[in-house]
């Protein structure tokens, strides 16, 4: 599906507003679901779930029979489970914890195919099984979403740098473990936390990227806020924290009626 692709990629290279969703959980019906909001992407943790590689196949196809488009967060800087993904459909890749210019050359040689890059030639859901192989391999280097994920005060630091390469589609800026990575684990309101996504976004302004954010709740104060701030894409909770939050509010409700209950 090369459409979905290819306009989520022009919003971002503008930097539009671009809001996306979040899967954790392995099956399709989830994404379909999100077709409901007309979001711009999904995003599967393939990071910290696990969703395989089959799983993540169907995800892609019931994203983009809705017509959006779709990019799987990889578990790591793995040019073998890149290529797999690319080829099963995805638009690109949410690649985490890149903090220096050589794991970037590195993912655009994964990425893209020559001359830009070195991915191999397949045939697969991706190339239409070989029906629009063509069309695909033309126009795929000018399409491929590359986010890179911000998520220690080293790569904040060398932001700059990392934001120079015209393939990098826009960043991610992940708060918790920058957090962590400055021995403040899970305080997000911690002004040393404040100021080193601020850099991020401000880099992000000046080389004209896109910068993204996830909000566990969202809400229309929420989401223009983080417009606000600077960020001009966001994913929009995700299945695990909307169940979550539905778990914990339900908890709230039965305690209260039990007790009501017992009296």
């Amino acid at each position: 599906m090369i459409e979905p692709g290819m306009r989520l990629a022009r919003r971002l290279r503008r930097r539009e507003p671009v809001f996306g969703a979040w899967t954790s959980l392995g099956h399709p019906s989830i994404t379909e679901m999100f077709g409901i909001a007309k979001v711009d992407f999904v995003g599967i943790d393939v990071e910290h779930s696990t969703i395989n590689q089959e799983q993540s196949q169907r995800i892609i196809a019931a994203a983009q029979a809705g017509g959006i488009a779709c990019l799987p967060r990889v578990a790591s800087h793995n040019g073998e489970q890149i290529r797999r993904l690319l080829d099963s459909g995805a638009d690109g890749v949410i690649v985490p914890n890149v903090s220096r210019p050589e794991e970037i050359e590195r993912l655009i040689q994964w990425c893209d195919y020559p001359p830009k890059g070195s991915r191999s030639y397949g045939v697969a859901r991706a190339q239409g099984y070989g029906t629009s192989f063509d069309a695909y391999v033309k126009t795929w280097n000018d399409r491929c979403t590359l986010i890179i994920q911000i998520e220690s005060i080293h790569a904040v630091e060398a932001i700059d740098q990392l934001l120079t390469h015209e393939e990098v589609s826009g960043v991610m800026i992940g708060p918790y473990d920058i957090s962590g990575s400055l021995n403040l684990p899970g305080q997000l309101d911690h002004p040393r936390v404040h100021e080193a996504c601020a850099e991020v976004i401000a880099a992000c302004q000046r080389s004209r990227k896109a910068c993204g954010t996830q909000l566990i709740e969202p809400t229309a104060e929420g989401i223009a806020a983080a417009f606000a701030q600077g960020y001009t894409f966001v994913v929009l909770a995700s299945d695990v924290f909307v169940l979550w939050k539905w778990s914990e509010r339900m908890r709230e409700i039965t305690q209260r009626h039990r007790a009501f209950a017992t009296r």
